[in-house]
């Protein structure tokens, strides 16, 4: 798909990273249950589709998560409370909350995440749940050391300048 670069496995250059019809068209050209757009030294973006009668999977992550829903529509069960979702729709996961996504839906329900900091592998690309899931317990879809890094250990690397007080 000429839409999508290829993520690098390097830490980010100090360049823009543009993304046209984000809300719209983009992530549509993606049929892939998870594909990493872009990975930072304090955040990753990742593209989502969920299949008509799908689901992300229940989870708890250590790191904060942003759902963006940009086709469809379905439930968030997140912490404990469910809320009806669908296009247009952002969801707030924080760190160490339980949640799961749902398709109730006729067609793909179709997300772009923001996890803070990174939570998979830059160069995932997983066709399904079920394969995203065997790349994680085989240790396959691990984020990058770099992107594990608190400000201090990337300004003394040179990542990012100190900040000048």
């Amino acid at each position: 798909m000429a839409a999508f670069q290829s993520p690098s496995t390097d830490p980010p250059q100090h360049q823009m990273q543009y993304f046209p019809n984000m809300t719209t068209a983009l992530p549509s050209e993606s049929s892939v249950f998870r594909r990493v757009l872009w990975t930072g030294l304090y955040s990753q973006v990742v593209l989502m589709t969920v299949p008509v009668g799908g689901d992300i999977g229940e989870e708890i992550h250590h790191v904060d998560q942003i759902l963006t829903f940009t086709s469809g529509i379905g439930l968030a069960q997140v912490g404990g409370r469910d809320q009806d979702i669908k296009a247009g729709d952002m969801v707030v996961v924080p760190a160490g909350t339980k949640h799961q996504f749902l398709n109730k839906g006729p067609t793909p329900l179709i997300l772009y995440t923001v996890y803070s900091p990174a939570e998979h592998n830059p160069k995932s690309v997983h066709q399904t749940k079920e394969e995203g899931l065997r790349a994680e317990d085989e240790g396959r879809d691990e984020p990058p050391e770099w992107s594990q890094r608190s400000k201090k250990e990337n300004e003394d690397s040179g990542l990012v300048p100190k900040e000048e007080k």
